[in-house]
C-alpha cells in the first residue's frame, strides 16, 4: 500500500510499504477515506522533535473498517468510523474517569500512521466511533466535519472543557490554528457569551468570528494582556491555551480574573513554568491530552451530524496522497489553516 513516510526534517513522502495486518485480538484494519496533516506533525516536519527517518506519520483518520480482532464486536467489516488518535481500552480507570486520552493499557500504542491508504488500529472495540451509513451519504463538507473529530475538534473541546466554559462565561481563546478555531467552536457550545480570539491572522480571524468569536486581540505578551483586560475589567473567566509555547502558557495565566481556570491543550515545548503568577490570583491550570473518544460519543459527533457545528471549514487546502510534501509545506508556511488528504 502507499503510506507517508517521514524522511529527513523538511521532507515527507509517499512510499510503498507493507499493509497491516491484525496482530492481536483488539485490533482492526481500517480503509481510510480521509486523514489530514496535525499541527503537531510540524514540530518533527520542522525538526523541532525527533522522529526516526523511515517511520510513517499521521494520526487523524476517518475510514471504512476492513478487518477485525476476535475480541472486537462493538465494530465490524464495512462499518464507517472515526479513527481517534487516542487508544482508549474503556475499561482502565482514566477511561472510565472520561479521560481515555491518558488511557492506561500497556497494549494501546503500535497504531500505524495515520496518512496511509490502510491503518492498523489498536484497541479498536472500544477506541472507534462509529458514524452513521456510509461515506457517499456525506457531502464533502460534512466528511471534512467529521474527520475533525478524530482530534481537532475534540482537542479544543477539550481545552474548553478542562477551563470549565460554561453558560455565560467570558473566555479567552489562544492560538488561531486549527485547534484554536475549534476551540472557538466549544466555548460557544458551551454557551460562552463572549469570546474573544487572540489572533494575528486575517484570514483566521474571519473564520474564528464565523466560529463564534466576539472580539479579537492581535497583539501578544503585555500588549495583548493589556487589551484583554480593557475588554474584561477583571480578566476572562476561561482561558484556552491552545499553542503550546512559553511565551502562549505565560501569558495564559496572566489573563483570567482570580479564580479563573487555564485549558492547556498545546503541546507543552518547555518544561518551565512560574507557578507564582497562579498562587496569586487562584488560578487553576487544567489540560493535557483530549478525551476524543469521550466526547465524540457524548456530543461532538451528534453536533456535527444535526449541523449544529461546522469545524470543517479549517481545511482550507486539500492534497492526494501523493502530494503529501505539498500538504505539509501549505501548513509550515501558513498557506492553509489545516491540510486535507483525500483518498
Amino acid at each position: 500500500m502507499k503510506a507517508a513516510i517521514f524522511v529527513k526534517p523538511g521532507q515527507v513522502e509517499m512510499q510503498e510499504v507493507d499493509k497491516p495486518t491484525i496482530q492481536g485480538p483488539k485490533d482492526a484494519v481500517i480503509k481510510t477515506v480521509r486523514a489530514s496533516v496535525c499541527g503537531s506533525d510540524l514540530w518533527f516536519y520542522r525538526g523541532i522533535s525527533k522522529r526516526d527517518g523511515g517511520s510513517q506519520v499521521g494520526h487523524e483518520a476517518i475510514g471504512i473498517v476492513e478487518e477485525v480482532g476476535s475480541e472486537v464486536s462493538n465494530v465490524q467489516p464495512g462499518d464507517f468510523v472515526i479513527a481517534p488518535f487516542t487508544h482508549g481500552c474503556g475499561h482502565c480507570q482514566a477511561c472510565l474517569a472520561g479521560f481515555d486520552g491518558d488511557c492506561l493499557d500497556p497494549d494501546k500504542g503500535g497504531s500505524t500512521g495515520y496518512q496511509a491508504e490502510y491503518i492498523g488500529f489498536k484497541n479498536a472495540d472500544w477506541a472507534l466511533v462509529k458514524i452513521p451509513s456510509q461515506p457517499a451519504n456525506y457531502s464533502d463538507d460534512q466528511l471534512k466535519s467529521l474527520m475533525t473529530l478524530s482530534d481537532v475538534m475534540a482537542t479544543g473541546y477539550h481545552a474548553a472543557a478542562t477551563a470549565e466554559v460554561k453558560e455565560g462565561d467570558t473566555a479567552v481563546v489562544m492560538g488561531d490554528g486549527a485547534v484554536g478555531l475549534s476551540g472557538v467552536i466549544a466555548a460557544k457550545l458551551r454557551g460562552a457569551k463572549r469570546i474573544i480570539l487572540m489572533s494575528r491572522h486575517e484570514d483566521r480571524q474571519e473564520l474564528g468570528k464565523a466560529f463564534g468569536a466576539t472580539d479579537i486581540v492581535a497583539d501578544r505578551d503585555q500588549a495583548g494582556i493589556d487589551q484583554v483586560m480593557a475588554l474584561t475589567g477583571a480578566g476572562a473567566d476561561a482561558i484556552l491555551e491552545c499553542v503550546g509555547s512559553e511565551q502562549a502558557v505565560a501569558t495564559a495565566v496572566q489573563l483570567g480574573r482570580p479564580g479563573a481556570v487555564v485549558g492547556r491543550v498545546g503541546i507543552p515545548q518547555d518544561p518551565m513554568m512560574n507557578t507564582n503568577n497562579l498562587f496569586w490570583k487562584n488560578i487553576g491550570l487544567r489540560g493535557g491530552i483530549a478525551a476524543v473518544t469521550t466526547y465524540d460519543r457524548e456530543l461532538l459527533l451528534q453536533a456535527v451530524l444535526d449541523g449544529k457545528i461546522n469545524p470543517g471549514q479549517v481545511f482550507t487546502k486539500q492534497f492526494a496522497l501523493k502530494d503529501i510534501q505539498q500538504a505539509y509545506e501549505a501548513m509550515d508556511q501558513r498557506e492553509a489553516i489545516k491540510s486535507l488528504i483525500v483518498f
